[in-house]
């Protein structure tokens, strides 16, 4: 079957999109070993947070670059989180587990690398992306507004970018958005979004799963007449979701981390693979 978005064309046996990983690499191999994936064949879509809190983040990057071509990666806020500190910006969080990649030998090749992955990702109906898609976005417009800031963060002034990333306004979308606040609120809504208003205001402070969140507030999959609903999301971010396979919405992202499962869906049929994952321990000191 002929894929798009492949110069010259190349025929895949399967795509596999697989959840939120943040550094948990044994799990990931786990995983590999029972879709039994074959870099030569096989493609694998990656929602982002590759790393960060779990117990191998250095071995996690170092596995997914080694695949090359195999390997589709969206960008989520852990990974944007790890290039920022990477400068000097932003504040360490606890439960960080970046020190590894920080201190590596090889840590400017992979930040490179890290850097130039995509915020955004469509193929066959299939739209990758690491949160939310904003109401009034087309998937058209998701690729359009994700080339925007990939442009601004594989640029000669990528530092300034992540000096003004952080921040969680403009909450609302407007075509006029100039500059970093338009960059930022492209960031935020690909990278960080669970719920918003039925008119597009971001919210960013509840995590919860859809049913605990304040009186107006709308899952972003969930709002009426959402512009993208034509196209298949494929998200990770929002453990609290667990695994959801519905039209127009796949989530992946089936809490890992916080000893649940490190999931895979086969897209061409939609079959899920899991593997049970151990509860992460806090880091010690």
């Amino acid at each position: 079957m002929m894929r798009g978005n492949t110069t010259p064309a190349v025929f895949y046996m399967a795509i596999y999109a697989i959840g939120d990983i943040q550094g948990c690499r044994e799990s990931l191999e786990r995983l590999l070993d029972l879709i039994r994936f074959d870099p030569a064949a096989d493609r694998l879509w990656f929602v982002g947070d590759l790393v960060n809190r779990g117990p191998d983040s250095l071995g996690t990057l170092r596995l997914i670059k080694s695949l090359g071509e195999a390997a589709v990666c969206v960008l989520g806020n852990h990974d944007l989180h790890l290039l920022a500190l990477a400068e000097g910006l932003g504040r360490v969080h606890k439960g960080d587990t970046l020190d590894a990649i920080l201190a590596a030998p090889d840590r400017d090749a992979l930040l490179h690398w890290l850097r130039h992955r995509r915020l955004a990702w469509l193929e066959d109906g299939f739209l990758l992306i690491h949160a939310g898609v904003l109401p009034g976005w087309t998937a058209s417009d998701v690729m359009a507004y994700a080339a925007e800031a990939e442009a601004a963060l594989q640029g000669a002034d990528y530092r300034i970018f992540f000096e003004r990333m952080y921040g969680n306004v403009p909450a609302a979308w407007s075509p006029g958005l100039q500059g970093y606040e338009r960059l930022r609120a492209i960031v935020n809504a690909l990278t960080r979004l669970r719920y918003c208003s039925a008119a597009g205001e971001m919210e960013f402070h509840h995590k919860g799963a859809p049913g605990t969140q304040p009186a107006g507030w709308l899952p972003w999959f969930e709002v009426p007449g959402r512009a993208s609903a034509d196209t298949t999301c494929v998200i990770g971010h929002w453990s609290t979701l667990g695994l959801i396979d519905r039209p127009g919405l796949i989530a992946l992202d089936t809490g890992c981390l916080w000893g649940g499962r490190l999931t895979a869906m086969r897209l061409t049929d939609r079959q899920a693979f899991a593997v049970a994952c151990p509860q992460m321990q806090p880091p010690k000191g």
